[in-house]
C-alpha cells in the first residue's frame, strides 16, 4: 500500500486488490483533485483509517480476506461522515442491498466509466456544503456539525445517504419534495440513477424511524414525491 498526502485537497481511500484497476483509480482521482491513499485489502485499509481521516472511500467488494461489505460496515462504525462507494463485478440485487445495508452511500457495477464514478463522488462531496448547522422538526433533531441525529430523544444510526435524505426532507418539511429534486440534490447524477432508489432509501429511513417510535414520519404523495410530517401536523 502507498499514500499520497495533501492537507489541502480532499482525502480519499481506495481499497482495490487489482493493481491495474488501483492504478487507474489513483490516476483519475488525482486528476479530479483528490489526495489518494491506496490499500490492497481490508486489514491494511482499517489500519490506514485508524491513523488518518478520510472524506471518502472507494471499496472493491471482492477483496482478499475481509470483504468489501465487512470493510464498509467497519468504516461506517468508525465514521458516519465518510462517503463510501462500493465497486462490484456483480449486479445482483442482493449484493446491492447488502452493500447499502452495510452503510454504503452508492455503488457501481464493473465495468464502469470513470466519468460516472467521478460525478457520483462529486455529488457525495457536495452534500457537506448544503444546509444549516442544526435542523429541528417536531421531535427530530439534526446536528450537521457533529453529523448526529435523534428522534424523540433517541439517537439514530444512519448511513450517510440515509442521513442526507432525512436532512433534505427535514429542511423542506413544509412542502412535498419531488423524486427528481431528491435525486438531483443527493446523488447529483440523474442520468445514472434509477428513480426507484429514492423509494428504497425512504423504506430504509422509515424502518429506522419506526424502530425508535419517532415523532415524525415520511409520507408518500402518489405521483409527486415525499414529505416529512411531524405527529399532530
Amino acid at each position: 500500500m502507498h499514500r499520497t498526502v495533501d492537507c489541502v485537497t480532499p482525502q480519499i481511500l481506495v481499497v482495490e486488490d487489482e493493481p491495474e484497476m488501483a492504478a487507474l483509480l489513483v490516476r483519475g482521482l488525482q486528476e479530479e483533485g483528490y489526495a489518494v491513499t491506496v490499500a490492497g485489502n481490508g486489514i491494511d485499509a482499517m489500519t490506514l483509517a485508524g491513523a488518518a481521516s478520510f472524506d471518502a472511500a472507494v471499496l472493491d467488494v471482492m477483496l482478499p480476506g475481509m470483504s468489501g461489505f465487512e470493510l464498509c460496515r467497519r468504516l461506517r462504525e468508525k465514521s458516519t461522515g465518510i462517503a463510501i462507494m462500493l465497486l462490484t463485478a456483480r449486479d445482483a440485487l442482493d449484493d446491492r442491498v447488502r452493500g447499502l445495508d452495510a452503510g454504503a452511500d452508492d455503488y457501481l457495477t464493473k465495468p464502469f466509466e470513470f466519468a460516472e464514478l467521478a460525478a457520483r463522488l462529486r455529488a457525495l462531496r457536495r452534500r457537506d456544503l448544503i444546509g444549516a448547522s442544526r435542523i429541528d422538526v417536531g421531535g427530530l433533531h439534526i446536528d450537521m456539525t457533529r453529523h448526529a441525529i435523534s428522534a424523540g430523544g433517541t439517537p439514530l444510526r444512519l448511513s450517510r445517504t440515509e442521513f442526507e435524505l432525512l436532512r433534505l426532507l427535514a429542511e423542506n418539511h413544509t412542502r412535498i419534495l419531488p423524486r427528481a429534486e431528491i435525486i438531483d440534490t443527493i446523488w447529483g447524477a440523474a442520468a445514472y440513477i434509477d428513480a426507484n432508489i429514492v423509494d428504497q432509501y425512504v423504506r430504509y429511513v422509515r424502518k429506522k424511524l419506526d424502530s425508535v417510535g419517532s415523532p415524525v414520519s415520511i409520507v408518500a404523495v402518489r405521483g409527486v414525491g415525499f414529505q416529512l410530517i411531524a405527529d399532530g401536523q
